[in-house]
């Protein structure tokens, strides 16, 4: 088994399920329990080595990513991610095989760990009671850290407890602080050990080894590298910022554990390589224009940004031109700008008369064909402004009542007495009078209704006279 959450079997094994496809064993957790932190990939677990003996020593791992090396002087049958019972200095202790074979070896010589006696034993394999004690005693490792560091701002130590880890027999635990000073906590584990009844153990750790054990996502959104994978701290120093160029800002270069970040190192070997093609500007540059000062250097493309005292733009200028300008000044020559040593006066060439002559022709041309568009124009428009002008006429006077016509007077009671009295007219004069009533009654209904065809003015005054002519005769006709 890899962790007390590891239901499926032990890290980097396989099972077969139901299905018959086989799956990775682990407890699937995505490294929040912790089984998978500071793993090394045995990429020689799957080859046959001639080898006539087996290497006796393993590597184990215990809480947050602690590992040692133990012998298998029983020679058990190990496998990887196995948990096991290891000989402690008072009691035992349980971890988990990470790393077996050659390449245990090879890890011993990274660490500068010799192959001595003084490496401790591995007493058996885990049993399930080991395993529950195990448990039991993992859980009492948040409480007793609450409960120390209330003990610590009691007794006023400047120290910062970071994290408690119990042994798997329940008889010691170890405390792991930091602190800027020195610091004398004998009164403190005497308390310490009153308390919780367990021989206590106190290891000062860096900032660094603290933020390792703790864990945490970076500023790149990523798990930090020194709980995953890096294991030697080198210092860091302010000068690996201003080789790549990166702005001198604490809160932007510094990590969790509040020192610079261990990445600034990752790449300054290659930043370092690419400035030995960038020159050292020591003063500014001369040029006719001004004086050019240094403002910024893209290291990989090779560019240099330069600026005027009285500019605020900035000009590109590759490495090589800045090379040869440097020379130049070393001379006490000034060229005319940064990227040209002389400005060249180009005199332009006359221009031939019969090349005018062309392009006066082809105006003129154009100039003649826009004014016959424009005449063209104008006459359409002309011509459209007249037509609305006339229907608008024609709707006005057909709206209006004809002046001709007069409104009748109400007929008198002694007009009509008068009118019974005189003799009746002739059937002739019937018919006139019914006729010109008629034309009359016409004409007024063809003016009260809407001229389905537009009539022109010449038809309008001969139909005002024939109305004229017809109010006479019926005028003569009542007279008669």
């Amino acid at each position: 088994m890899a962790c007390t959450t590891c239901s499926s079997g032990s890290c980097g094994t396989s099972n077969k399920s139901t299905d018959g496809t086989t799956k990775v064993a682990g407890c699937g957790s995505g490294g929040a329990c912790g089984c998978n932190k500071m793993n090394v990939f045995d990429w020689l677990s799957n080859l046959d080595l001639p080898v006539v003996e087996k290497y006796n020593i393993v590597e184990v791992r215990f809480r947050n990513g602690r590992k040692e090396f133990f012998r298998n002087a029983n020679y058990l049958d190990l496998t990887t991610g196995e948990a096991v019972i290891i000989e402690a200095q008072s009691g035992f202790d349980l971890g988990h095989i990470t790393l077996q074979g050659e390449l245990v070896r090879l890890q011993m010589l990274k660490k500068k760990v010799k192959e001595s006696d003084d490496i401790k034993n591995i007493l058996r394999t885990a049993t399930l009671k080991d395993l529950e004690k195990y448990e039991q005693a993992q859980a009492r490792n948040l409480p007793t850290l609450f409960r120390t560091r209330q003990i610590v701002q009691e007794q006023g130590v400047k120290m910062k407890l970071s994290d408690v880890e119990f042994q798997a027999d329940n008889t010691k635990a170890t405390f792991y602080y930091s602190a800027d000073d020195r610091v004398d906590f004998r009164e403190l584990i005497k308390l310490l050990a009153a308390e919780f009844k367990i021989r206590v153990e106190m290891k000062q750790i860096s900032l660094r080894q603290e933020a390792g054990r703790l864990g945490g996502i970076g500023s790149c959104g990523r798990e930090l590298c020194c709980s995953t994978w890096l294991t030697d701290f080198k210092s860091v120093s302010t000068s690996a910022a201003r080789y790549q160029n990166l702005s001198l800002n604490p809160s932007k270069l510094s990590g969790q554990c509040g020192r610079l970040k261990c990445c600034l190192n990752y790449e300054l070997e290659t930043y370092m390589d690419a400035l030995k093609d960038i020159p050292n500007l020591e003063k500014p540059l001369n040029t006719q224009k001004g004086t050019a000062h240094l403002y910024k250097t893209d290291i990989f493309k090779k560019l240099m940004w330069f600026g005027y005292n009285e500019e605020t733009i900035w000009h590109p200028v590759t490495v090589k031109r800045v090379f040869e300008v440097m020379a130049l000044n070393e001379k006490g020559i000034a060229p005319a700008t940064l990227l040209e040593d002389e400005i060249e006066v180009k005199t332009l060439t006359p221009i031939k008369s019969s090349i005018l002559d062309r392009v006066n022709e082809s105006s003129k041309k154009s100039r003649k064909s826009d004014n016959k568009k424009n005449q063209k124009n104008n006459q359409n428009q002309g011509q459209k402004q007249n037509q609305v002008q006339t229907q608008k006429n024609n709707q006005n006077q057909a709206q209006k009542p004809n002046q001709s016509q007069k409104p009748q007077p109400k007929p008198n009671v002694n007009q009509n007495q008068n009118q019974k009295n005189k003799p009746k007219p002739n059937q002739g004069q019937k018919q006139n009078q019914t006729q010109g009533q008629n034309q009359g009654q016409k004409q007024n209904q063809g003016q009260n209704q809407k001229p389905q065809n537009k009539p022109n003015n010449n038809q309008n005054n001969q139909n005002n006279k024939n109305n004229n002519n017809n109010n006479n005769n019926n005028n003569q006709a009542k007279k008669k």
